[in-house]
């Protein structure tokens, strides 16, 4: 009998010994978890924007029925200024000026010799604008692009030159009656703007704009498109 207490006992040993070096868990599997790490931020809450970008302009009509432009279309450059003060909201200030090479009509008529001539040359007139603004914008989550809109308003000078006929008895023998044209100076007029392009940023601190806008001014003989794009420094 003392044998077989002495055997049960060793045994028990050896199997408290054979388990004690193993840990159980209770419950589910522990599991190590990776981290993801964050998208890298392309576009501020808040930052103030310049862009510096070249234009073409088409006018609604052709050219001799434009009213402002007076050309079919024009190219040059422009600048503007916007800050946001939200993520997806800014206000800003934007000028441009394009080069508009307008046909002129010059009519020479002598009445009373009954001589009529017509002419047409090309001068170059200088034409800009300067606007508020208002953007909205779209910075897409994890990308460099943010498409956008915009909508302003403000001023645009250099063009609306308008063509006047004249007569006047030319001195000399036979006092010529002569009718001829002639065209008055640049007229400064209020244009509204409303439009939406696409930014990519090249760094946070660098993107490329491209966009299109149709312009209002003063009734429908005045209206264009403009056509932009340049580089956008953030900061």
């Amino acid at each position: 009998m003392q044998k077989l207490t002495v055997t049960i006992c060793a045994f028990a040993t050896m199997i408290t010994a054979a388990y004690g070096g193993t840990a159980t868990y209770s419950g589910k599997e522990m599991k190590q978890v990776e981290q993801v790490p964050p998208c890298p931020e392309w576009y501020r809450d808040t930052e103030w924007n310049v862009s510096l970008w070249g234009t073409y302009v088409f006018t609604a009509n052709n050219w001799q029925d434009d009213r402002y432009f007076q050309s079919d279309h024009a190219w040059g450059g422009g600048i503007d200024v916007k800050y946001f003060f939200h993520r997806y909201f800014g206000v800003g200030v934007e000028g441009w000026m394009v080069d508009s090479r307008q046909a002129r009509e010059n009519d020479f008529v002598d009445v009373s010799d009954g001589i009529f001539q017509q002419t047409f040359n090309h001068v170059h007139k200088g034409i800009g604008a300067v606007l508020g603004t208002l953007t909205l914008r779209y910075p897409i989550p994890c990308t460099r692009f943010s498409p956008y809109i915009f909508g302003g308003g403000g001023g645009i000078f250099g063009g609306g030159q308008k063509q006047v006929n004249e007569r006047f008895i030319e001195p000399g023998e036979g006092f010529d009656i002569v009718a001829t044209t002639r065209h008055t100076d640049a007229e400064a007029r209020a244009i509204g703007q409303v439009g939406g392009g696409m930014e990519i940023r090249i760094t946070p601190h660098i993107g490329w704009v491209s966009d299109f806008s149709w312009n209002f001014v003063d009734g429908p003989n005045n209206n264009f498109g403009m056509v932009r794009t340049g580089v956008n420094f953030a900061f």
